[in-house]
């Protein structure tokens, strides 16, 4: 993988996205290998957003490689609370780390303040924007369960604000794919995400209102909660909320090997009774974001190879 930053899924080739999960399987396998990897590195995180998974995650794995992590904080407690420009939070920050991580509300963020650093910069989410390192911790976890060519995927529940939704549909269409996308007509994919996604090469996709459709003919149902914190017009919210949900009798036509994922935190998308299914694979693949963002911090603090 040869980038500076990574900023969305659609800089990533097939290739680049092989090299990452390949890279995160044998970190998985053997995480002592790594342990000291990057022993003098230091991770600079700067979340403008509330985190728990990202946020922890990225924490944890750059800590099993050996280096540490500073932290900015909350927005309140630092000088964002004074008026600081986010290009000039960046190039302070960047003294004194070999990484950054951020999370801005803006979309278009990560972009803007990665041209004003010269250290790796990694997007953990800008706004409804993109979120590629999700991205590769879903594809490492669809390819654990399902594989990644020759799939049928379900994606459901709100499209239109889901920045998890259209990293995974732009990274998805490397790859030997049939893509269907199931929401309200209000939160139906953005119209140039559509476009985008029409433009590749064998890449086939529909949209429907409604899982029944489609359900049996899947094998990964990728589950998204339904985001009252994007939505412009509470009334709005309102309008749709619990209106896609998942339980035990939703899945009685289902594949028995349906694979069912949430990029979580779930609010009631998805019934507890789902937990203690085979279905269930969303607690799985919020543990491995550890070893994907190990393996994406590894090869971006490497310069784009690992030594193995």
């Amino acid at each position: 993988m040869r980038h500076d930053h990574l900023i969305t899924s659609k800089q990533l080739s097939r290739a680049d996205i092989e090299t990452v999960l390949d890279r995160a399987a044998e970190i998985a396998d053997d995480p002592a290998a790594v342990a000291d990897r990057h022993a003098n590195a230091v991770l600079g995180l700067l979340f403008f957003e509330p985190s728990t998974r990202t946020k922890m995650s990225f924490e944890t794995a750059m800590k099993r490689l050996g280096g540490s992590v500073v932290d900015m904080g909350s927005v309140e407690s630092s000088s964002v609370k004074k008026g600081e420009t986010l290009a000039d939070t960046v190039r302070v920050i960047e003294g004194y780390a070999d990484a950054l991580v951020l999370r801005h509300p803006k979309q278009g963020a990560a972009a803007m303040a990665s041209e004003f650093v010269d250290v790796p910069l990694l997007n953990a989410g800008d706004g409804a924007g993109h979120h590629p390192t999700q991205t590769m911790l879903d594809l490492y976890t669809i390819r654990e369960n399902a594989g990644l060519d020759d799939l049928t995927i379900g994606i459901m529940g709100d499209l239109k604000y889901g920045r998890t939704v259209h990293s995974l549909a732009y990274a998805l269409t490397n790859f030997d794919t049939h893509q269907h996308f199931i929401s309200p007509e209000s939160l139906q994919l953005p119209r140039e995400v559509v476009y985008d996604l029409h433009q590749q090469d064998d890449t086939q996709i529909r949209e429907h209102e409604a899982l029944e459709s489609v359900l049996s003919s899947l094998d990964v149902l990728y589950v998204t909660r339904i985001q009252r914190e994007r939505f412009p017009d509470e009334n709005e919210y309102q309008k749709v909320a619990g209106e896609y949900q998942i339980d035990l009798e939703t899945l009685e036509e289902a594949s028995d090997d349906l694979t069912i994922m949430h990029p979580l935190p779930r609010v009631d998308e998805i019934a507890p009774e789902i937990d203690e299914t085979e279905h269930a694979a969303y607690f799985e693949q919020a543990h491995n974001g550890v070893p994907v963002r190990m393996a994406l911090l590894d090869l971006l603090l490497a310069g784009g190879e690992s030594d193995e």
